[in-house]
């Protein structure tokens, strides 16, 4: 299941802040096969006259530190990127420097005016349940066009092949037994996501289609990577500096232990939604 936004979620979600270099650098990225599928799903206007008009195709909700973005802008799209984090909002500035056909603002996306704007495509990685649940379909109608594409997507590791899994999962449970295993990231999570998107996007009316797809893949981490990504969680961020300090050496230790290295099979799961 993946975290939801709490009722008070605004110190989680720009949790990330603090770590903003650390996320751009641990972080992995998206498949280019997904970036390509949901240019070509989405109702886009020709690359040229987008071009003459000077107006972003792209909303990206939530950028972070533009890895999404970078990715949407070098196909030629203009992207216009909200992100609430000051810190993370500077790096996605400084990734996307040499486009020209992207602006990052720094905003809530609840509380960004569009000022009558309209867009083609909604992209939102890693980010689309920080938005308050109660809005972000409503939110996301108001900005869309209609026929417009609305497109979340997630990075989700895979912990059943790992060797290491088992290791992990005493080694959470021993310093930090009260952190939930709802986190995609602790090992013990089952990996298995309830599939709600459907009755997510009936229940907000207003869109039509939805749909799933699913992008596997596997990334190497050395046990330094691997526990950079794990200091980039919120989850982590939230735990007081000595137990973070020790979870995080520990696994540290026991990735050494086991050769060093950690490979981790994981897939991106694409979710779909088109403004009726």
């Amino acid at each position: 299941m993946r975290i939801e936004a709490s009722a008070n979620p605004t110190p989680r979600r720009l949790a990330f802040g603090p770590v903003a270099e650390l996320y751009d650098a641990s972080r992995p990225s998206y498949p280019a096969e997904l970036i390509d599928d949901v240019l070509e799903l989405a109702p886009m206007t020709p690359a040229a006259s987008h071009r003459r008009r000077g107006d972003p195709q792209i909303l990206e909700v939530g950028a972070g530190t533009g890895k999404a973005t970078t990715m949407f802008a070098a196909r030629g799209v203009g992207v216009l990127a909200i992100e609430p984090s000051h810190e993370m909002a500077a790096v996605a500035r400084r990734n996307c420097s040499s486009l020209r056909n992207v602006e990052v603002v720094e905003s809530d996306f609840e509380r960004w005016d569009p000022a009558g704007r309209r867009f083609p495509l909604l992209i939102s990685a890693q980010a689309w349940h920080w938005i308050d649940r109660a809005v972000r379909f409503d939110r996301a109608y108001r900005v869309l066009a209609p026929g417009g594409l609305l497109a979340a997507f997630w990075n989700t590791p895979v912990w059943e092949p790992s060797q290491l899994r088992d290791d992990l999962k005493r080694t959470f449970a021993k310093i930090v037994p009260d952190l939930a295993p709802d986190s995609p990231m602790h090992p013990a999570n089952n990996g298995s996501d309830e599939d709600d998107w459907q009755q997510e996007v009936a229940d907000a009316g207003g869109f039509d289609g939805p749909a799933i797809r699913f992008y596997e893949r596997s990334v190497d981490y050395t046990a330094q990577s691997f526990v950079d990504l794990l200091g980039t969680l919120s989850e982590i961020r939230l735990l007081d500096e000595d137990r973070r300090a020790e979870l995080l050496g520990a696994v540290r230790e026991r990735v050494e232990a086991h050769g060093g290295s950690l490979t981790m099979p994981m897939y991106t799961r694409l979710c779909l939604a088109c403004r009726a």
